[in-house]
């Protein structure tokens, strides 16, 4: 009985983590599903660019089985929802093998972050997983550029044909971005400027 009993709080615990764990970011779906930038921008709370100031591995402080990464953002600027001066938010670790990487995040680290809106157990993540996380880096021609974890691949893939069903204007230079089929870096310059716009008219807000 009482090994009975025992299993029975193991498998409990256990549902709940995975609860948890999937509703931090809606993160099972976000693993692999591909989004452009539109949906990425649509489907997260705030957009802020900034330097990572701290990182850490801690329990959660209900789940203790747990583990999850603890970021703080130094923020820049905020292009989707309320501006703030610094940004704390903690995610998931679902696979051992990120605990030692921290998930990717390093302190001093200069981001882009789309992050979706915490769940009841304060988890969040960047919208899309990697997809959401944009390094930001200088281009030899000394201008900053973005890439996410998937360099980018996929970033405007359908994103003029739905830009015009809305009515969305954008400047030529960004418009240029949009229609380049190419992945790798794009200009920081003009994807903030995406951002916006779309943050802008995001009807979900």
């Amino acid at each position: 009985m009482r090994l009975l009993k025992l299993s029975l709080q193991s498998f409990l615990i256990s549902s709940v983590i995975l609860f948890a764990s999937a509703s931090a970011s809606g993160q099972s779906s976000a693993l692999t599903l591909p989004r452009n930038i539109a949906t990425l921008t649509g489907e997260s709370q705030i957009v802020v660019q900034g330097w990572v100031a701290s990182v850490s591995l801690e329990p959660h402080e209900q789940l203790k089985n747990l583990m999850t990464v603890v970021i703080t953002l130094q923020v820049e600027e905020t292009l989707k929802g309320a501006p703030v001066k610094t940004l704390t938010f903690r995610q998931a670790v679902l696979d051992r093998k990120d605990l030692q990487q921290e998930m990717g995040y390093r302190t001093g680290q200069h981001l882009l972050l789309a992050l979706i809106k915490p769940s009841h157990y304060g988890l969040s993540s960047p919208a899309g997983m990697e997809q959401g996380r944009f390094r930001i880096e200088f281009l030899p021609s000394g201008e900053l550029s973005a890439t996410n974890g998937f360099r980018n691949a996929g970033l405007f893939r359908g994103l003029d044909s739905q830009l015009k069903s809305r009515g969305i204007r954008v400047v030529p230079e960004v418009q240029e971005m949009i229609l380049k089929p190419e992945t790798g870096p794009v200009s920081l310059k003009n994807l903030k400027s995406l951002i916006r716009t779309l943050a802008s008219t995001d009807s979900t807000k």
